[in-house]
Formats: structure tokens, C-alpha cells, sequence
């Protein structure tokens, strides 16, 4: 009995330890950081995705992609989580921030088949990491926020490489406008901003509307199309007979109680419209109805009216206009009103938009982005999601770096410079944590058909002379000034990248045992056999379905 093994585990359990669920876990997030590292850069290339349904999503944009793939193993989904980290803390660098990740475990896989244990590894790559943050400080660059020019700058280096590239000077100056405009004392709030998708034109026929695109049409032909100096109300509620809270019957036992029924539900209506006017309204947007009738008091009143305004645009409408959302007309007065030099009603694209604008001190605007196709404006979509929080982050902390590579290679001759001073092991992982930053500008160069050593020797040459700005133009394939060029990136690109990759890696490194429960580990197919769908066998196929998926993307 005393030698016997005790199971706790059930039957269905399976149980990865040691080197093999390192080992597994490291292959997992370097199969992720693979799948769209070819995506990184001015060159890098797009992957089109497929679901079941049929429906396709074609781009290079890092967090997308990986949102996508339906992933099902749990280390390859930390990964994941580093891309959704960085997207929604600045709004790009999301491959980046994913290939450091997978690198930083690629070489920390080097060390533990050195026999470096893990803690040890993941103790240097912590020390790497704040020395790394440090050494951006003295690097990065002071931006004014009134600075429109390199603010266009760091809004076009963000669409670079993208769909949008042909238009981006265009659309960097509309993201530009666009964040400053709605940017406020308490900072800048990127709901604020709406983009509407219009298929049809080309691209350089986006434009910005300061103030709000509502696509719906005025629910009566015989209202105005265009109200000049227009007094705005938004009304969260319906402009219908209210209904009683409760179910009742109405009993009509003679034609004239029928007429008298139909006459007070008019007389209610009518009493609303009038109440509108009364107090000066010109265009009302609602959320609910609008009854017949009350079209047809408003279109008597010259009133311009929008029913079924969604919730986001009727916020916007009250922001950028000043009014003051009421749930019932009976409450309205002069001082809920909002203030816009037009509202009018104008077809783009075959469609009919209403457009509120001329707003005193816009709070909310609306970028219409055209394009050919759904998948080009989606894609342009992407992009200027991208730029705008760039552009935010930019102004909210002040600080920018040269881009084309030029910060990693600076702080990767920083950390070997920095390992000679840290003792034991851990100078290894520095040393190696040095090496994986590296990987951005070797990834640029292979991306734009260049030999990644040839580049890198002459980045490392240029930092070495004490030339920080040093970057991979990637279209000449020579080593230049990039703040000379204008391609910049959010210092908080950079630390938040280096921050959540060394996170994801270091939490991936510690663990050294991997049970996947019973219910996870079997599954039942069509045909009742048993199949592994956990534990080392199911994860990795798992990792399988993604790489053949990806495989047929590439």
C-alpha cells in the first residue's frame, strides 16, 4: 500500500510538466508571433481571413488578426491578450509588441536549454525591461501639442504599410483636426469622434464634418431639407399617443365616440408639436417613433425631424450642439435646446445622411471615409482607428521617438552596455533580451526583401556613433535620419510593448505544469469515439488547426 502511486487526477485528465509544458507553451507563442510578423512594416504584406460563414476580412492589422483566429491554446491566447493590451492602451504597435513577445521566448528557450532556470531568466528579463524604460526617456523627443505638422507625421507613420497609404496625407490631416477638436481640458475622449464607413468614390473623398452624421433621412418629404441657424432638441423618448401601463379595452358603441377617441389622441399630438415650437425647436432627433399624424404637424411647423437616432449618435448630437437630452416633450424648454449653423439633409453615395453642422466649439465630429469597396474601407477603417490613437496619445503625454527601428536597436546596444554591470545569470537574459528588441528592425528589413544582417550591422554602425535617430528606410533599403524623414511613434507605443511582451513572456516561463481537466481534455466527435481536445495533444492541435489555417493565409 505505501509504494502504491496516489491518482487524484481523473482518468479524462491531462497533465504536461516540466521541460515539455515550457517547451509547449514557448512553441504556442512563437507560432503566434510567427503568423503575423510577415505583416510588420511599410512592406509588410496583408493575410486574408475566411470564417465559416464565407465572410472575408483581408489586412495587415495585428490585433485583428489575432481576434479572428479562432486560437484555442491558452498560452498562444496570452499572446493574444498582449495585442489586445497594447490596442486598447495607445491604439497601435500591436504586431510589434506580439513579435517582441515571441522573440523574448525564442531566446529565453536558448537559455533553458543551457540548463538557466526559468525564475532566473525571468528575473533578468524583468531588469531588462525597466532599464529599457528608462533608456527611452533619453531618447524620445518633446512634442507640442499645437504641433500639427509632426502630429500629421505620427498620424501617417501609423497608416504606413496599410490600405490607406495612397490617401494618407489626406486622411493624417482629417485624423489630426479630428482628435484636436474634440480634445478638452479633461482630455480626449476618441468616442467622440464617429467614422462612417460610405461605399463608393475613392478615398481622397473622405472628409471631416464638424459635427455629427446621423444616416437616417427626415421622416417627411414635406419638411425642409435644410435648416439654417437651427435650434437642435434630442428627445430620448417616442412622439407618439402614450399607451397605458397597463392592458385595457375601449368599448365603442357609437360612431361619434370613435371620431371623439381619434380627435384627443390628434389633439395629444398636436399638443407636442406645439409645445416644440413654442419653445423655438427647428430640427428634433429622436430615439423612438414619430407618429403619422405628428409628421404631419411637424412638416406644418417648417420642423425638420430624424426618428430612431441611434443612442451614440443622439449623444454626440447633444455634445456637439449643446442640447439637453428630455424623455418627455411636457418638459421641454429654450434652455434643453442645442445650437447648429445648418442641419440639412444630403445623399452620399445613393444614401441619405442628415448632417448637423457649423457647431460652436464642436465637441463631437464625424470622419466619412469612402473607398471602392467594403474590404478597402474596412481596412481604411483600421488604419485611421490606428492614427487617431496615435495622434491622442501623442498629445497627452508630449513625447514621440524616431521610428524605422531606430529605438530598438538603441536600447539593445543600451541593455549589452547595462548586462556588463548585472551579476550571475541574469546578465545572460539581458544580454538576450537585448538580442529579441532586435527583431523589429531584421523583421522590417525582411519584410522589404533586404538582407536583414546587411541592415542591422549598419543600424548598429550608425547607433554606435551615437546617432539615435538611425532607422531602416524601407524602400531604399539605406540607414537614415528618421526624424529628418518625419516617421515617428508615441514614446507609450514603445514602453507598453516592451511592458506587456515581457509580461505575457515571463508569465508563459514560470509555468511548468499544464492540466487540462476532464471535460476539457476529451471531447466527443460525431461519432462518439473520444478525441483529445486538451493536454499536450489537444493544445497543440489546437496550435495545428491555427498554423494550417495560417499556412493557406500565407
Amino acid at each position: 500500500m505505501g509504494n502504491q502511486p496516489l491518482i487524484v487526477l481523473s482518468d479524462d485528465s491531462q497533465r504536461t510538466s516540466g521541460k515539455d509544458a515550457q517547451s509547449m507553451n514557448i512553441q504556442a507563442g512563437k507560432a503566434v508571433a510567427e503568423s503575423v510578423r510577415t505583416t510588420l512594416g511599410p512592406k509588410g504584406m496583408d493575410k486574408m481571413l475566411v470564417d465559416s460563414s464565407g465572410s472575408v476580412i483581408v489586412t495587415n492589422d495585428g490585433v485583428t488578426l489575432l481576434t479572428e483566429m479562432e486560437i484555442d491554446h491558452p498560452a498562444a491566447d496570452m499572446i493574444v491578450d498582449v495585442a489586445e493590451t497594447q490596442e486598447s492602451e495607445v491604439g497601435d504597435g500591436t504586431t510589434s509588441a506580439v513579435v517582441v513577445a515571441g522573440e523574448l521566448l525564442k531566446r529565453a528557450e536558448e537559455l533553458l536549454d543551457q540548463d538557466i532556470h526559468a525564475t532566473t531568466v525571468a528575473q533578468g528579463y524583468r531588469q531588462a525591461a525597466q532599464k529599457a524604460t528608462e533608456a527611452l526617456d533619453d531618447v524620445a523627443i518633446d512634442v507640442d501639442a499645437d504641433d500639427k505638422e509632426i502630429l500629421q507625421q505620427i498620424s501617417a507613420t501609423a497608416m504606413t504599410g496599410k490600405g490607406a497609404e495612397n490617401a494618407r496625407d489626406l486622411l493624417s490631416e482629417l485624423v489630426v483636426d479630428a482628435v484636436r477638436t474634440v480634445a478638452d481640458d479633461d482630455g480626449i475622449d476618441t468616442d467622440n469622434i464617429s467614422v462612417e464607413k460610405v461605399v463608393g468614390g475613392a478615398i481622397e473623398n473622405s472628409e471631416l464634418v464638424e459635427g455629427v452624421l446621423v444616416n437616417k433621412s427626415r421622416v417627411s418629404d414635406n419638411m425642409p431639407y435644410f435648416v439654417e441657424d437651427a435650434n437642435v432638441a434630442v428627445i430620448d423618448g417616442a412622439l407618439e399617443v402614450k399607451e397605458t401601463e397597463i392592458d385595457a379595452e375601449v368599448n365603442v358603441t357609437d360612431p361619434d365616440q370613435l371620431q371623439q377617441f381619434i380627435e384627443q389622441e390628434e389633439a395629444q399630438l398636436e399638443e407636442m408639436v406645439d409645445q416644440l415650437a413654442d419653445v423655438g425647436a427647428d430640427a428634433v432627433f429622436v430615439d423612438s417613433g414619430i407618429d403619422d399624424m405628428a409628421q404631419h404637424y411637424l412638416a406644418q411647423e417648417g420642423i425638420l425631424a430624424v426618428r430612431r437616432v441611434k443612442n451614440s449618435d443622439a449623444q454626440q448630437i447633444a455634445r456637439s450642439t449643446g442640447a439637453t437630452p428630455v424623455s418627455s416633450v411636457d418638459d421641454i424648454t429654450e434652455d434643453d435646446l442645442g445650437f447648429a449653423g445648418s442641419v440639412s439633409q444630403k445623399e452620399i453615395a445613393g444614401d441619405e445622411h442628415v448632417f448637423v453642422e457649423d457647431v460652436e466649439d464642436a465637441q463631437a465630429v464625424t470622419l466619412i471615409l469612402r473607398g471602392g469597396t467594403e474590404h478597402v474601407i474596412d481596412e481604411v477603417d483600421r488604419a485611421i482607428e490606428d492614427a487617431i490613437g496615435v495622434v491622442r496619445t501623442t498629445i497627452e503625454d508630449g513625447k514621440v521617438l524616431a521610428g524605422g527601428g531606430a529605438p530598438e536597436v538603441e536600447l539593445s546596444l543600451a541593455l549589452r552596455d547595462y548586462a556588463d554591470s548585472v551579476g550571475g545569470r541574469e546578465q545572460l537574459a539581458v544580454e538576450a533580451f537585448a538580442d529579441a528588441l532586435e527583431v523589429i528592425p531584421r523583421t522590417l528589413a525582411e519584410n522589404a526583401g533586404l538582407d536583414p544582417i546587411d541592415s542591422l550591422v549598419e543600424l548598429r554602425s550608425d547607433h554606435d556613433a551615437g546617432k539615435t535617430g538611425a532607422g531602416l528606410d524601407a524602400y531604399t533599403g539605406d540607414t537614415v535620419d528618421m526624424e529628418a524623414d518625419g516617421v515617428y511613434e508615441p514614446k507609450r507605443v514603445k514602453t507598453q510593448a516592451i511592458d506587456s511582451a515581457t509580461e505575457a513572456a515571463v508569465m508563459l516561463l514560470r509555468i511548468d505544469d499544464v492540466i487540462a481537466a476532464g471535460d476539457l481534455a476529451v471531447a466527443d466527435d460525431d461519432e462518439g469515439d473520444d478525441m483529445p481536445a486538451g493536454g499536450p495533444g489537444g493544445m497543440g492541435g489546437g496550435m495545428g488547426g491555427m498554423g494550417g489555417g495560417m499556412g493557406g493565409m500565407m
